[in-house]
């Protein structure tokens, strides 16, 4: 049997690979463009939303206890990442490339500040790994946007 951690990760890495994919992309075929960063936004938007929706479950467990965040603020953050994501859809590419950023950026910050206490060390240095690359190909996405647009 595979350990949990060693699945997470394996899981996380390969997660990645559409984000990258369709940064390559859009610089090797341009003329394609719309099509795939229409898709990268959609892809950003669900992974964004299966992670605040993390939060929900461990909002159900906190009950009466208070945490570094109560079971409604948890339960909140949950809520905010997930309207962030569906909401980015909604938007302009340029927003999109803001809110994406953002979210990504902030929804790390939750998990390493207030979160910490429920994740085991090494899912918040994979976390960091991930992040980074997610945030590195949103910004990609942003630069390749700006200076063809």
């Amino acid at each position: 049997m595979i350990a949990v951690a060693r699945l997470a990760i394996l899981v996380g890495l390969l997660g990645l690979l559409p984000f990258v994919a369709a940064i390559v992309s859009l610089f090797l075929i341009p003329a394609h463009s719309v099509a795939i960063i229409g898709w990268f936004y959609l892809y950003s938007a669900g992974v964004l939303a299966f992670m605040g929706g993390v939060y929900w479950p461990i909002a159900m467990q906190l009950e009466n206890r208070c945490y570094p965040l109560s079971p409604l603020v948890t339960m909140l953050l949950s809520q905010v990442f997930f309207l962030s994501a569906g909401l980015g859809l909604l938007l302009t590419t340029a927003w999109q490339i803001a809110l994406y950023t953002t979210a990504y950026l902030a929804l790390y910050f939750v998990d390493a500040r207030w979160m910490k206490a429920f994740w085991p060390a090494w899912y918040l240095k994979l976390r960091l790994v991930l992040t980074a690359v997610v945030v590195a190909c949103q910004v990609a996405a942003g630069t390749w946007f700006f200076t063809t647009h």
